[in-house]
């Protein structure tokens, strides 16, 4: 604890991001380069070293924040980058993506505005790369054991890494044509630069990990020869079966799942295109969902020069601070929170008839209407109560050329035939069953991050990674030689 007054005399200062009418016109990230280093010292001087640091329990990562917070206060970038590096693969991942339920964990969150932890774990990540911190590191000798690991999302490159560096080699089976799942076709540049995404797969192949792109596991390559060239198949697919909106008039044209619109865009900045085939450019857009996914189409409309952008949340709009009664400390919010993307759509007024920003809180959707050929053009949608029921009077009508449905995911996909193949058992809500160990029921082939236990963060997706690779360690070598930060059963604290 460098500074055991910090908390008391430094109040809260965050990365500032670039004006608004500045980076609308671009898709690098939101934030200003260059100024989060002068400020991130004495923000980590707010930490209070706590006795039980509740941030710990509130990252599945188990990350080790006020040790790195005090070596960030003393500038030792070193050390506070292998304290990160302990507990968390990917931290320029995590510190520019994750909510940060460990900043709704901070003590100092009981009655102030709490330590930054998100920007401190950026800033250390960053400077780590900069300065050399992160060089490759190879195993000292091979196992002789073989891994598969299908999908090459943030559990499927945790996976890997941790598999790689102890020794086994390991193949990254990915059925897109470059690496990183939603990490590269689904979070917007503007969120995070794919350039960070590609330097740490550089340090992955060095280090001996080996990707095999454009194959998919059950078509390319048949799901049991797969499991027959290997010593253990981790599944690390995601949870891509996306949820549909089943109303009158869903069958339109320009009706796509968000999951449809965003990698477009993404490779539109990858340079394979020149114009993605659904871009929102002139068009009334609206996104019916209003969860992260959302936004990320909120954003991306934006950028593509939409006519109007509209976000739909069938949730009734947050309070502005903690409710204690009903989501008491250090449990994560369920806070009106601004992102980048509804701050460029509420000062461009991209939406007029908003609640806030662009978005229509307890909205439903209950139809569309096209034009004669078909094409949608408008969307009907009625408030709703606190139960989901309509209330009387109050339905209106959007102007609608581009409706994104960003309504989350059930499971992973089955169309490939992976599952099937292997004769996995799936649970009720569709993903992945598995044991206390992450296997399935198919000895061998284990399942991790999404697919098996639902859509959720990537602080969660990094820690399944890193747990999985535990137990086909364990499995492999019959020694505990890996952390196993999480169990699969484990779930996010909630009151």
């Amino acid at each position: 604890m460098a500074d055991p007054k910090g908390f008391l005399t430094t109040p809260r200062e965050e990365w500032p991001r670039r004006p608004v009418r500045e980076r609308v016109r671009d898709w690098d990230e939101v934030y200003v380069p260059g100024a989060l280093l002068p400020i991130i010292s004495k923000q980590a001087d707010r930490c209070m070293d706590c006795g039980i640091p509740f941030c710990h329990d509130a990252c599945p990562l188990g990350n080790l924040i006020p040790e790195w917070n005090d070596l960030v206060s003393r500038e030792d970038w070193r050390a506070a980058s292998d304290r990160l590096h302990a507990t968390n693969n990917f931290p320029e991942f995590t510190g520019r993506l994750c909510p940060a339920p460990c900043e709704a964990g901070c003590v100092l969150a009981i009655n102030q505005p709490a330590v930054t932890i998100k920007n401190v774990e950026v800033a250390i990540a960053d400077r780590a790369w900069e300065d050399g911190f992160t060089p490759p590191r190879p195993p000292d000798r091979l196992s002789g054991k073989t891994v598969a690991v299908i999908g090459s999302g943030p559990t499927g490159l945790a996976a890997a890494q941790q598999l790689t560096r102890a020794g086994h080699t390991v193949a990254v089976y990915e059925r897109a044509d470059r690496v990183g799942g939603l990490l590269r076709y689904g979070i917007p540049a503007f969120k995070m630069e794919k350039r960070h995404l590609d330097r740490r797969l550089d340090q992955m192949r060095a280090e001996g990990t080996k990707f095999r792109t454009s194959t998919s596991v059950g078509e390319d390559i048949g799901a049991a020869e797969l499991r027959a060239r290997y010593d253990a198949v981790v599944i690390a697919t995601g949870a891509t079966a996306w949820r549909e909106l089943d109303v009158p008039g869903c069958e339109l044209a320009g009706i796509h799942q968000a999951m449809e619109y965003l990698p477009l865009a993404d490779r539109v900045c990858e340079g394979d295109l020149e114009v993605s085939p659904l871009s929102a450019a002139g068009r009334h857009v609206v996104i019916v969902g209003g969860g992260d996914t959302g936004a990320d189409c909120l954003g991306t409309a934006v950028r593509e020069g939409a006519a109007s952008v509209t976000q739909l949340d069938i949730y009734p709009l947050p309070e502005m601070e903690r409710d204690e009664d009903v989501e008491p400390w250090p449990t994560y919010p369920k806070i009106y929170r601004l992102s980048a993307a509804h701050e460029e759509a509420r000062d461009l007024r991209t939406a007029p008839a908003a609640d806030a920003d662009a978005r229509l809180f307890a909205a439903s959707t209950l139809r569309f209407t096209g034009d004669e050929a078909g094409h949608v053009r408008g969307l009907h949608l009625v408030e709703v109560d606190e139960r989901r029921r309509p209330r009387p009077g109050t339905g209106r009508t959007l102007p609608a050329d581009l409706v994104l449905l960003a309504l989350g995911f059930s499971g992973p996909d089955r169309h490939d035939g992976l599952i099937d193949q292997l004769g996995l058992a799936v649970e009720p809500r569709g993903t992945i069953a598995r044991g206390p160990d992450f296997e399935t029921n198919v000895p061998g082939v284990y399942a991790a991050g999404d697919a098996a236990r639902g859509q959720s963060l990537i602080v969660w997706a990094i820690a399944e990674g890193r747990a999985v690779a535990a137990a086909v360690d364990r499995r492999l070598t019959g020694a505990e030689r890996l952390p196993t930060p999480i169990g699969p059963y484990d779930r996010p604290m909630t009151a």
